[in-house]
């Protein structure tokens, strides 16, 4: 039923992405009207194609993250992973490295690679010991996060206009797209991440509770964290080489999940996934209609939605401990 829910709004949600827009589209009038089968077929549609599997992405990742490190506040964005994924595609854009490695493009790699990077780096700082220490999880990801944003704020003022003004896309995120040859190649890396993530439903649902318990009922704690990393890098990594780094829809998007449908992550890790989808979909269709002149980053959107719920869910956790 959940499920069943979660998909009718995101097929909602991709009417309205495609009904609208700076240029008015009629639908009757798409096969036979030359400039509207462009406008449809090459802009419209690769762009809520784009919003679908870049939100489902992240949201998946938040949802997964969350359930591995125990901590409601946990997404690809507060744990320096974007950042560390912008940082390798910045390099890589700086250095001008457009070439293919058996098809797979450079800027993909070396953002995964900056990705693995950072969830490695802040787990290794927030452990101590066989503990990974929740408020020390968050400063490290902050901290990856502002090194990583000073690294590619220098990266783009060392680099010459044309590289500063693609980097300065990755900053803000962007889901402008010509074509569906992005969507095709992200969807071939992407949907067996997605997959393999969902097929880890159990053990993340174990891994919730208790370490201890997890291991007591046969999870291989060690192999489902560095799965889940790995996982996790090579989603975020994609996403940001393409659409740049989209804050807060991976904090967002589990939680808005939970509260409908309770904690079983059988339903909030495809719920996420789905409702994911949904929302960067509707927040680019605001990012292109809230202001007439203009069309706003649909990074700032997701960063005006986010940060608010950041805080208050802060707040929430803050309390929650007191008591």
């Amino acid at each position: 039923m959940a499920l069943t829910v979660l998909t009718a709004i995101l097929l909602v949600s991709v009417a309205i992405g495609l009904a609208v827009g700076s240029q008015h589209i009629d639908l009757s009038q798409v096969l036979s009207d030359p400039f509207s089968n462009t406008l449809f077929f090459r802009l419209r549609l690769p762009r809520v194609l784009m919003g679908l599997v870049i939100g489902a992405s992240l949201a998946v990742c938040g949802a997964a993250l969350q359930a591995l490190f125990r901590n409601p506040l946990a997404d690809p964005f507060t744990l320096g992973v974007s950042g560390g994924g912008a940082l390798g595609a910045s390099i890589a854009i700086a250095l001008g490295w457009s070439a293919r490695v058996f098809g797979v493009p450079l800027v993909f790699m070396t953002s995964f690679i900056g990705a693995m990077v950072a969830v490695t780096l802040v787990r290794t700082i927030a452990r101590t010991g066989a503990v990974v220490l929740p408020g020390a999880l968050l400063l490290s990801g902050v901290a990856v996060n502002l090194v990583s944003s000073a690294s590619v704020l220098t990266i783009q003022y060392m680099a010459d206009s044309a590289s500063a003004l693609r980097i300065l896309r990755w900053l803000v995120g962007s889901l402008d797209i010509v074509g569906m040859d992005s969507i095709y190649r992200m969807t071939i890396i992407l949907a067996p991440a997605w997959v393999a993530l969902l097929l880890m439903s159990r053990q993340l649902n174990l891994l919730a509770m208790d370490e201890d318990t997890a291991a007591t009922l046969g999870v291989n704690i060690r192999r489902c964290e560095m799965m889940v990393h790995t996982l996790c890098a090579l989603i975020v990594g994609v996403t940001v080489s393409t659409g740049g780094a989209i804050g807060f829809v991976g904090l967002i998007v589990p939680h808005a999940v939970r509260l409908m449908f309770g904690e079983d992550l059988r339903i909030v890790l495809p719920g996420s996934l789905l409702l994911g989808a949904s929302f960067l979909i509707l927040a680019d269709a605001l990012a292109r209609t809230a202001m007439p002149s203009t069309e706003l980053p649909v990074g700032a959107i997701t960063g005006l939605m986010g940060g608010p719920a950041f805080l208050w869910l802060l707040r929430r956790r803050q309390q929650y401990s007191a008591m």
